[in-house]
């Protein structure tokens, strides 16, 4: 079975053995999802390009290597371009257009040719797709890839926990993904799903928000806190990692014992 390891202090570089060990314990191959165009006699074994995003390259590589796991199970090779950098959101919504556009472009660049880019970032994928436009890579969010481009529901997933879902502002609004990670979440075994009361409200991160606008996003953040304590979950899952950081900091805080994950690392498992 294909595992991607991530190696270097502050580029994620990929490398691909073969093997059925992960550390020093073995490990049953899990159940691979067949895709449907497969079972049709088709070949739709798809060259994915990995965009990790600066956030999950810096604070959260579980997630990339969470990515990497899943495509390479379900039958996908994965490429990393190391020359790949900030997708400049963070400028352009501070103020700083030219030098924001500057930093999509090159992206842009970098994975041009590419035949489909996917990230574990709804925000970052928003950006280059809406602001490059028809100059933007052919980019995926996760789980747009999963259910449009792969025809996938059920990825084989395993996770045993009691989870409520967090459907982040740029997935909504932005990207538009409706309820696809939703989808994919309903086919895990051994999930039990739980609602989270007023979903669709922010958390109040929002990028540099937070840090400018703090006491709003304080507040913003202890209405999100309290609805997702209300599901009795274990874990709040989401599709972008910023969101994440910022819930799950208010949930160790007050030391509530609710943990975060990716859908990416729910999916993998």
């Amino acid at each position: 079975m294909p595992i991607a390891r991530f190696c270097g202090e502050s580029t994620l570089q990929i490398v691909v053995t073969t093997t059925h060990m992960i550390g020093n314990r073995p490990k049953a191959a899990p159940s691979v999802a067949v895709c449907p165009f497969c079972v049709a006699g088709n070949s739709c074994r798809v060259r994915l390009t990995l965009f990790v995003t600066c956030l999950g390259d810096t604070l959260f590589p579980s997630t990339g290597r969470a990515v990497v796991h899943l495509l390479e199970r379900l039958g996908h090779e994965v490429e990393f371009p190391l020359e790949q950098t900030c997708c400049g959101q963070m400028h352009l919504n501070s103020g700083y257009v030219r030098e924001g556009m500057a930093l999509a472009r090159r992206l842009g660049r970098v994975f041009d040719g590419a035949e489909a880019v996917v990230t574990p970032s709804a925000s970052c994928a928003g950006m280059l797709r809406h602001r490059l436009g028809d100059e933007a890579p052919p980019i995926y969010e996760l789980s747009e890839l999963l259910v449009d481009r792969l025809g996938l529901e059920d990825v084989g997933a395993y996770y045993p926990h009691r989870v409520t879902f967090h459907p982040t502002c740029h997935s909504l609004r932005e990207l538009r993904v409706g309820d696809r990670p939703l989808r994919l979440l309903r086919a895990v075994r051994g999930i039990e799903l739980v609602e989270l009361p007023q979903a669709a409200e922010c958390c109040g991160f929002g990028g540099t928000f937070a840090v400018k606008n703090a006491d709003v996003s304080s507040a913003m953040l202890a209405d999100k806190v309290r609805a997702v304590l209300d599901t009795g979950a274990e874990v709040v899952c989401a599709g972008d990692s910023s969101c994440l950081m910022h819930i799950g900091g208010a949930l160790s805080r007050q030391r509530t014992g609710v943990r975060t994950a990716h859908l990416a690392e729910v999916l993998a498992s």
